[in-house]
């Protein structure tokens, strides 16, 4: 089958090609997919896209009209697709259901330790020869109060690596995980889970119900000097409201892998240029924030699950098979 991948950089034509094996004529574009860039899906009966690509009504139309009848995401998320849109157009959307949760949930530690221990600061003092420790005094985790919002795979695999530190539990999802249960995680209401925790590990989805479930007001529930992880979707946190915790020293850290308004800015060089985000710009300023550019997910391994994923969705579709990897008009997947 025909399909185009855009926000293809050079790691995702590599294993794409290592798992087609020839199975598909597949097309690499680094542009981001947008109403004015659609266009060049023209042709192809299966369109591929990333997190930041966008997939609204317009998109999806110009698609149809150029033959598209497949939209496979490489990602879990689908924040970015209108679902009713697409089946209007009659365009099937697909997802990765699952890659690899140790990949994401591994690095949120990586942001709690950087953190606590300020790698960050370490890391450039060393670099001018500066080796005094004050100002670098992180706590043990041992003992310390994890709160997981969202207990699903990543969340689940965060809360084994959290439990062998020696971490206090708690978790808060629609769906309670028996797994986490066994670990001795105690399922509690967000706001008794921000009162508690003193490091606060976001996974859940981006849905109308969690849009900016980290406002004012549950940053105002947190303990003072406790610490903030998102990995999952940016929208999750209210971003201004973020930087008013910060200012006032009540929030002890964040750690950001994702950003509500990173469209445009991930995936991107931007280091010749002007940061015209003013909100992005003044979170960078704080020396007890740490912001990567949605790399949680960078491992060989969770390519590798994507890339396998990502063909196979296509090969299915191809075959007239269905798998529950198919999106529904509501959000949820089935099989077809």
């Amino acid at each position: 089958m025909k399909a185009i991948m855009f926000s293809a950089r050079s790691y995702d034509r590599q294993s794409m090609e290592n798992v087609n094996g020839g199975r598909h004529e597949l097309h690499y574009t680094d542009v981001a997919l947008s109403a004015e860039t659609a266009a060049m899906a023209y042709g192809f009966p299966a369109v591929c896209g990333f997190v930041n690509d966008g997939f609204g009504a317009q998109v999806l139309d110009i698609l149809a009209n150029g033959g598209t009848r497949l939209v496979t995401l490489r990602s879990t998320g689908f924040n970015n697709v209108d679902l009713e849109a697409a089946e209007r157009a009659g365009i099937t959307v697909m997802r990765v259901g699952h890659y690899s949760p140790y990949s994401v949930a591994e690095f949120a530690v990586c942001l709690i330790q950087a953190l606590n221990r300020k790698i960050h600061k370490a890391y450039v003092r060393a670099r001018e020869d500066y080796f005094l420790l004050d100002g670098l005094l992180g706590f043990d985790l041992h003992g310390k109060t994890v709160g997981i919002v969202g207990t699903g795979k990543i969340g689940q695999v965060l809360a084994t690596i959290m439990n062998g530190f020696g971490c206090r539990l708690l978790g808060h999802d629609v769906h309670e995980n028996p797994a986490c249960r066994a670990l001795g995680l105690e399922y509690v209401g967000l706001d008794e889970l921000l009162a508690q925790a003193d490091i606060v590990s976001l996974h859940a989805p981006l849905t109308p119900d969690t849009y900016h479930l980290i406002d004012e007001h549950a940053l105002g529930l947190m303990k003072p000097g406790a610490m903030v992880i998102n990995t999952s979707r940016g929208a999750l946190v209210d971003t201004r409201a973020l930087i008013v915790a910060l200012k006032s020293g009540h929030l002890g850290g964040a750690g950001l892998d994702v950003y509500e308004e990173e469209e445009g800015i991930f995936f991107h060089d931007l280091s010749s240029q002007i940061m015209l985000d003013d909100v992005f710009a003044r979170l960078l300023t704080f020396r007890n924030v740490i912001v990567t550019g949605h790399q949680g997910f960078f491992t060989r391994e969770a390519l590798h699950d994507i890339a396998t994923a990502t063909i196979d969705n296509i090969s299915d579709f191809e075959a007239g098979i269905g798998n529950a990897n198919v999106l529904t008009s509501d959000g949820s997947s089935k099989v077809a």
